[in-house]
């Protein structure tokens, strides 16, 4: 169809910009940013399923040391995972929230959390700030994205529990 045939069809023809705009959009994602030991990290927001207050949790014998306990959400028994210990962050302020990952994107649909000190906002960051992991690190860490006030870990949820 021609330019001039399919502008009398209503349609407009796709332009350079509109190509750019999309490589733009689709280099941007949302994360959830939070606090841990006064640090702030980031995880993909397609991986939180909610986030809730911390409540009481059952501490689980010989579990790993990085495991704080389970607690009953909704009628299903989730693991709480302190990323403090995982990480080898600093224990500083209380861990007063929890996020709740989608259990499909773990192994054996495994119900997990994270006990984290407090939520921040969600953000959408922009492919181009994040650079990648330093060192030996990469294993937890998704990469750093840069800021305007400052850096943020960008840590994967899967990759810490697996």
């Amino acid at each position: 169809m021609s330019q001039e045939q399919t502008a009398a069809a209503g349609a407009s023809a796709p332009t350079a910009t509109d190509d750019a705009d999309a490589d733009a959009t689709a280099r941007k994602m949302q994360v959830l940013e939070f606090e841990l030991g006064g640090e702030t990290y980031c995880v993909d927001i397609d991986y939180v399923s909610e986030i809730v207050d911390r409540g009481s949790l059952t501490s689980v014998p010989n579990a790993p040391n990085y495991v704080e306990g389970v607690m009953d959400l909704r009628g299903r028994t989730t693991s709480i995972v302190n990323p403090k210990t995982l990480l080898n962050v600093e224990d500083r302020g209380e861990a007063s929230r929890i996020v709740i990952f989608d259990a499909s994107n773990f192994q054996d649909d495994a119900a997990v959390g994270w006990l984290v000190d407090e939520v921040d906002q969600v953000v959408r960051v922009s492919m181009d700030d994040v650079e990648d992991p330093p060192m030996e690190r990469g294993e937890f860490i998704e990469g750093i994205v840069r800021q305007e006030d400052g850096l943020v870990v960008w840590i994967s949820p899967t990759k810490t529990v697996n």
